[in-house]
């Protein structure tokens, strides 16, 4: 009798899984066309305050811009939409997104289902939503996939150098001083780092690695490599009653 032939599939090893393959590819193309023939153009990004204005200001102008303040006053739409002008005028190759696996809940980032970028997903979902206002669905997930942007927890960072990108750091107010060292010293040739954050809401105990930081590099000596600019209540443009709730909350 013949012997019967093995009928199983081989398996795909994970790291041959996560590599975009060429129909899903082709079936993102076809989905983006669709979607950008009927999109609505995108606006040029421009400042609704001074404040913002002076945050923008010092992204294009320097090395390290600290955005500190509270919730509502644009900090991640306007340094990821930067981002995304830069990469499409190609003056850098790759968008890094970061932030510290610090939640402000009880539960924590390890009670997630799936693996650590499964895990990271939700805390992007503000960063996609600005990718893919810029780019469409289709364009964003390529990109992410491509690794052209990139999205980690600022844990698995550790050997990387920021060249020729794009890199933000969000929440750092959850950050430990060690850990901002870390961030900071990846820095590497044509980068352009955004720290963003809001000291009074820390999560961790023990010292925040953002104000550290900003004590150690908000100097005369640093001053042309370094900005920090402090959002206020006053600058939330988000809505009327976000500025009137934290303002109470600061009482």
């Amino acid at each position: 009798m013949a012997k019967g032939r093995n009928t199983t599939k081989p398996q795909r090893s994970k790291q041959d899984r996560n590599k975009p393959n060429m129909q899903e590819l082709n079936q993102q193309a076809q989905d983006e066309y669709q979607y950008q023939r009927k999109r609505k153009p995108v606006k040029p990004l421009a400042p609704i305050n001074e404040a913002q204005g002076q945050y923008m200001c010092a992204i294009d102008s320097k090395q390290l811009t600290f955005g500190l303040g509270p919730a509502g006053t644009g900090k991640t739409y306007i340094c990821t939409r930067m981002a995304c002008d830069a990469l499409d005028n190609k003056e850098i190759e790759k968008i890094i997104v970061t932030r510290p696996a610090v939640e402000a809940s009880d539960g924590g980032i390890g009670f997630l289902p799936g693996d650590i970028h499964e895990k990271f997903a939700p805390y992007f979902a503000p960063f996609r939503a600005v990718f893919e206002e810029v780019w469409g669905p289709g364009k964003t997930e390529y990109l992410i996939k491509t690794g052209v942007i990139e999205i980690a927890p600022l844990e698995f960072i550790r050997g990387l150098t920021f060249k020729n990108a794009f890199v933000i750091l969000d929440e750092a107010q959850n950050t430990t001083p060690g850990q901002m060292k870390l961030f900071l010293t990846r820095l590497g040739e044509d980068a352009t780092i955004v720290i963003n954050g809001d000291i009074s809401q820390k999560d961790i105990s023990g010292p925040s690695g953002l104000e550290d930081a900003v004590n150690r590099l908000n100097t005369e000596r640093m001053a042309k490599y370094v900005y920090v600019h402090e959002f206020t209540e006053e600058d939330i443009v988000r809505s009327g009653i976000v500025k009137e709730i934290l303002m109470a909350y600061r009482k």
